[in-house]
């Protein structure tokens, strides 16, 4: 079984691969994850980039709603276990490596993600004694 930290350092993984699936950040995330699952092996390594233009393909052809949403979720299980079953298999020296690789290719895909941006209307409500909570950035223009 795998300590918590290399649970997430895979579930990062797994998620960056989607999130890069629809970016600019695909070429490098393509390349490292097939490097790193590869091993050294030329044939495993086309494979994997095999497997990973089937996924990019499948989130594409997703479209949007729900149905895009769970399929993103799915696929995101599915590179985390075989990132996690790699991370098993490895001593630890090389684990470590392979954690040091795969952390440097989430920072490089969430770089460059493109950023979110909630915008909430609130022009015509009234507020009487409330709270409101959140986080993140917020822009506040109160207009009276």
């Amino acid at each position: 079984m795998l300590v918590e930290g290399l649970i997430a350092v895979a579930g990062a993984g797994g998620a960056a691969i989607v999130q890069a699936a629809a970016t600019d950040a695909w070429a490098g995330m393509r390349s490292g994850v097939a490097r790193i699952l590869g091993r050294g092996d030329a044939d495993r390594e086309r494979a994997e980039l095999e497997r990973l233009d089937q996924t990019r393909a499948e989130l594409e052809s997703a479209g949007g709603g729900d149905g895009a949403e769970r399929l993103q979720t799915l696929v995101a299980t599915r590179w985390q276990t075989r990132l996690e079953v790699l991370l098993e298999q490895l001593p630890d020296g090389e684990r470590e490596q392979v954690v040091a690789e795969l952390q440097a290719l989430v920072a490089q895909a969430r770089s460059q993600a493109p950023a979110r941006s909630t915008h909430n209307d609130f022009g015509n409500a009234t507020f009487t004694d409330s709270q409101v909570l959140g986080s993140g950035t917020q822009n506040n223009t109160i207009n009276r």
